[in-house]
Parts: C-alpha cells; structure tokens; sequence
C-alpha cells in the first residue's frame, strides 16, 4: 500500500514494512483520531510549531540539569501560550490542546501546567459571578501564576481528612489558615515551589465553632512584585523526583495566615458575612473539575503507552539478532512470537484506553450540560466511571511501556531511547490524582451508584441499573458457548466473558463482605477484611466496560480496509485478558481446559495476522520524531548512526579529559606508579 512515511535515505528494513502493510495508514490514523478534519488540523499544527524557532530546544532536554531544566521548560511555556491563540483551539484542551503541548514541552510539566488544566477549569467551575469577573481575567492573560494546592504530607487520597484549616473570622469577615502539623504541609503541587505567586488551596472550613469539611480557597502565596512568600506562608520545592523535572513541585505551611472572606469559593457552597454556612445544593458538584482532568490524563496515558509501543514495534522492525532457522542470517526481532507477544497486545491496549478516552470526554460534556439545569443524576456514574479508568489504565499503562523498554534490549535502558522519559512520566498517574486501589475501592463503594448496592438491589429485586450496570443483573450463563478457533468467537462473546467474570467477582466480593460482617465488631473492619476481593470486582468491572467500549466504537466503522485490523486489535485485546486472567474465566467451569487452550491458540492466531501490519499501524498513531524524542523510534529507522550522534552532544564529551579524571583518577594512578 502507498505510504507517504517512505522516504529516500530511510532504513530498508522499516521500508519494507510499510510497503507490505494491507492498509493506508491515513485510513487507520483518521478513525484512530476522529476524522481525517482532525489529521489534517494536527499536521498544521505541527508545522506552525516547527517553524517557531522559541519553540525550539538546542540540545536534548535529559543532558540539562534540573534548574537548567526547568528554567528551560519556563523559557517554553510562556513562548508557547504567547502564541497559542495563533495556533490552536483554547476551547478544545482534550483535543488540539494536549497535542500542542506534547509537541512543546515534551514529557515534562512546567510552570503552567496546573495553572491552565486544574485552576482554570476549577474557577469557571466553582467560582460565583463576582469572583468570575475578579480571578478569570488575571488567570487568562497570565499576570498572575497558580497552582492547586490539596495533597499534603500526611494525606492525599484521603481528601476528608486533610488538615490544614481554615477557621472564619466574623469580627475581620476573614479566613484564618494554618497548618497545625507536620503532616499538614501541602506537598507535591506542580509549580508550586517557584514559579506560583496564587494557589488553590484546599483546607477544612470551620465557621462559628462548626466543621464544614475540605473546601477550595484561592489565596495569594508571593508578593506580586518581589515574588517573595508572604508573611505567614513557607514555600519552596520539594527537590528532584523519578520523572518530571522540569516542574517545580513544592511544599507550603501557613501560620495563621489571614484571607478575605471572599477567596472562598461562593458558587456552591458559601459562608455569609455573620459566618453561616450555606451548603451546596449537591455534594459532588465539586466532582466536574476532578472528571475533567481524569478524562485529559486517561487519553494522556493512552498517548503515552502508544507512544513507547510505536518506538519497540520501528526499533523491533530494524533490528537484527539470532537466527530462527540456522544460517539463514539473523532476522528481525519482530518476527520472533516471543517478542509479538510482548508488543502487539500493547497496540491494542492503546486503541482500547484511547476510545474509553472518548467515552468519557463525551459523557463529562453530557454532564456539564445537565449540571447547568441542576441535573445531578448521571454526576456520580461519570465519577466513577473515570475513577475505575484512571487506576486500569494507568497501571496497565506503566506495566506496557516496561514491557516495550525491555523488548529494546540495552538500548532500551538508555535515554536515547525515551523509555525512561516515557516511564517516569507515565507512572506518577498511577498515585496523582487519586491512588489507584483507593479509586478501585470508591468505584465498589460509591461509584455507579456501587457495586455494593447494586447487587444489594437486585437480590431486593429493586435494582434501577444504567446502560453500564445493566449486565450486573442478567441470569448468569451456566458454560461459555462454543468457541472453537478465533474466527468463530464475535465481539458480542467475548464481551459477554468478561461481564461473566466481572458479575461473579461482585456478587463474590459482595457475599464475602456480608460474612464479614458477622464476623467483625464494625462495618468498617469488614469493610477493609474484604478490600482485595472488592478491588477485583472494581478492576473487572472496568475491563468489561473497556472491552464493550472497543467493540461498540470500532462498530461505527465500515471500512474494510481497516475494519479487519480493528477487529483483530479487539480480539488480541480481549483474548490477553482472558488468558492473563484465567481463574476469573474458569470460574464454575464457564470455560473449559480445552477453550482456554483455543484462547492461547486464538492469540498466536492474531499475532500472525497482525505481524506484516505492525509497523503500518504504529504509523497511524501519527507521532512525529519530535513528539517521540527517541533516537530508537525514528521515522526513518536511522537508528545506530544517530544513536552515536546523540552521544556526542552529551556536554561530557566537550573535552576530552574529565575533571573527575583530573582531580581523581590521575592522582590516583600517580600514586600507584609510584609504589612500583
């Protein structure tokens, strides 16, 4: 098929690749990415961000040191909002927005990330008329920096018992804030060390002798002309990290530290002038901000496994080692089954936690819409939802990117590669913004309406399910249909296996935590003696709805150039997870011996079929060599030449005597010389 990635010059192996693929990638990459209106707009994107030479980095961002480097990724992310209007849709941050920054600031945050992706959001959220007109102004034309302020030393996911406080003032109409331990300094906020002069801070409100809860204050930290900390505020940066170094996450204590009352947030809840509380009119109105971030971090984990698999299948595509049939040469390490197995299932985790990505921006924009007539109804479902995603997705992300640095052998381990880049940026999702097995126990307790209460409801025979509850109360099947070789299994099994397994994980789990609770004093300890079963009925039942999704939006295609890849990619997908999961399948002898064996077979199967596309299909993804930054993934398969120019920027190699070596090593040479 015609591939316009071929290029003179470029590696013949990778070239044969593309050449023999079934499909044209733009094909493929338009559905991938929503229409080819869509491709197209990332490719003007991409060439006005090359031609702006301050978008630009002179050397590769992993030789700088960290003040090195975060003053570099400062230097771009004002060049970059100075001229995003000219490049970009501000209104669509999911879309062209996340694109734009990849393309800029690489793997990394900076000095405004949370000040346009957490603040922003949270004032056009939750901030009354009268703070609208006062704070947006300030946040869009960027005279001031913020960052968002929750996570302390003692307490993160935990958001209830946060300590730092917030007590009300009637005689000043003031907020007095303070951290009344250790514990409760705020640590780990982006940009919060140096570069943020606001913040949001989120500190339990006590008014006329009375507890309120966590609520959200925008406060001033830094005088706005000599960026020093007020008097009463400690601030500073909490020093390096496993990954993203270019921000500048900090640490911050207040001493009775005085705020008007108005830098409370006043468009839900609200404290009058005299001190009395007014509640919001829902408690998880607060949620939205918290969904959008999840539904930008779980396309952003999506891009970022799919951006490891697309640099493991081109570096797999050239490079050569062992033969498979003796001397016949050595052969592509993509053509060993062992080296399919690790990679191709990551293809279509990819596409899977992409197309869930869309499912939830869809559902927050539906949300959005009824929050604004006061309807409530579909808010907690949505929460839950993207909580349960966010923990699958970002585990199973930082489980595949090292499945992919490990398919690159030595070179994997090195920068140049980008796998460590990759890896310490993906992982952090899977503590920030929620840790991952407390969101798996929310989704049992609380989200869509909890599994908890749903299986209480349908033994009551009261159940009022959604669309993505519904299966939970079907009639359990006795034994899985026939299943005999993966051309026979339809999309509509293997969706049904994994709501099977889902549903007996959590009428399981819900079995076991009422013996528990005749066994234990409280519900609380039953609670926690039965969390490792309740986590599995949570994660389950996120990859039934991911299973479903894939099918159900791979079924808007009629393609049929790249239906049949899509199909393929959906059956590797669900046939890993059976096979990875086998006790949950086999459950009351649902699968047999023998179809768990047609399952492995069934997936050697695709292997096979998706092997002469594997290339083409990375392609789709369409990530540019800027994007990627890995000398192992290049477009052209240019590999070992540039492996070794990349070397030679490293400022070690200015000189070619060390100081190490000067003050260290040749005295040290001297010395044994002279005992000879």
């Amino acid at each position: 098929m015609e591939d316009t990635l071929i290029r003179e010059g470029d590696n013949l192996d990778i070239t044969k690749e593309r050449r023999n693929a079934t499909f044209r990638v733009k094909k493929l990459a338009a559905f991938i990415h929503g229409g080819e209106e869509i491709v197209r707009r990332r490719k003007e994107i991409y060439d006005a961000v090359e031609r702006e030479p301050r978008l630009k980095n002179s050397v590769p961002i992993e030789f700088l040191a960290r003040e090195e480097r975060h003053e570099e990724q400062a230097r771009r992310a004002v060049a970059m909002t100075d001229v995003a209007t000219d490049i970009i849709d501000g209104s669509d941050m999911f879309g062209e927005g996340i694109y734009y920054q990849s393309l800029i600031m690489g793997r990394d945050l900076h000095s405004l990330s949370l000040h346009y992706s957490m603040v922003l959001p949270a004032i056009q959220n939750q901030a009354d008329d009268e703070q609208l007109d006062e704070w947006l102004g300030p946040i869009i034309s960027r005279s001031l920096i913020s960052t968002y302020a929750q996570t302390e030393l003692g307490h993160g996911t935990n958001l209830s018992k946060l300590e730092t406080t917030a007590t009300y003032d009637p005689k000043t109409q003031e907020f007095i804030l303070h951290s009344p331990t250790i514990t409760a300094t705020k640590w780990w906020p982006g940009a919060l060390g140096k570069s943020s002069n606001y913040a949001i801070v989120m500190a339990q409100l006590y008014t006329n002798g009375k507890w309120h809860g966590p609520h959200p204050f925008f406060v001033q930290l830094r005088d706005a002309e000599t960026h020093m900390p007020l008097k009463g505020v400690t601030v500073g940066d909490i020093g390096p990290k496993l990954g993203i170094n270019g921000s500048d996450n900090g640490f911050l204590r207040f001493n009775n530290f005085r705020i008007p009352r108005k830098t409370m947030f006043m468009k839900n809840a609200k404290v009058l002038p005299d001190g009395t509380y007014v509640p919001p009119k829902h408690a998880k109105l607060g949620f939205g901000a918290m969904v959008f971030v999840r539904s930008i971090m779980i396309k952003d984990q999506s891009m970022q496994l799919g951006s490891a698999i697309t640099i493991a299948v081109r570096y797999s595509a050239i490079r050569r080692q062992g033969e498979i049939v003796p001397n016949s040469g050595e052969v592509q390490i993509l053509d060993y089954q062992t080296q399919q197995l690790r990679l191709f299932p990551q293809i279509s985790r990819t596409l899977a936690f992409l197309f869930a990505a869309y499912e939830v921006k869809d559902l927050y924009l539906r949300v959005t819409t009824q929050l604004q007539e006061g309807n409530t109804e579909l808010l907690p479902e949505l929460h839950g939802l993207s909580s349960g995603l966010k923990s699958v997705v970002s585990w199973e992300t930082a489980q595949g990117i090292e499945q992919c640095r490990l398919a690159c052998g030595g070179h994997g381990y090195s920068q140049a590669s980008a796998f460590p880049e990759i890896y310490s940026y993906a992982v952090g999702g899977c503590t920030y913004e929620g840790e991952n097995i407390v969101m798996l126990l929310q989704v049992a307790r609380q989200a869509f309406l909890g599994l908890v209460k749903i299986v209480s409801s349908i033994r009551a025979g009261t159940a009022k399910l959604s669309l993505l509850t519904s299966y939970i109360a079907e009639k359990q099947p006795k034994t899985r249909s026939k299943f005999t070789c993966v051309e026979n299994v339809s999309a509509e099994d293997l969706i049904a296996d994994f709501e099977y397994a889902a549903r007996e994980q959590i009428f399981y789990a819900y079995d076991l935590l009422k013996k528990n609770e005749t066994l234990y004093s409280t519900p609380e300890e039953a609670w926690n003696k039965t969390g490792i079963e309740l986590c599995k009925a949570s994660r389950l039942h996120v990859k039934a709805f991911l299973v479903r999704n894939y099918f159900n939006y791979v079924s808007k295609c009629n393609d049929s150039e790249i239906r049949p890849i899509l199909d393929q990619l959906g059956k590797l997908y669900a046939l890993d997870g059976i096979s990875g999961g086998g006790v949950w399948f086999t459950r009351r002898g649902y699968y047999s011996d023998d179809q768990m064996a047609t399952v492995r077979q069934g997936i050697y199967s695709l292997l096979e079929k998706i092997r002469p596309n594997a290339v083409a299909i990375v392609d789709a993804f369409d990530f540019s060599d800027r994007e990627l930054q890995s000398v192992l993934g290049r477009r052209d398969g240019n590999v070992y030449e540039n492996l070794l120019k990349w070397a030679q920027q490293n400022p070690m190699n200015r000189s070619e005597i060390s100081t190490a070596y000067i003050k260290h090593l040749k005295p040290m040479m001297t010395e044994g010389k002279s005992k000879l």
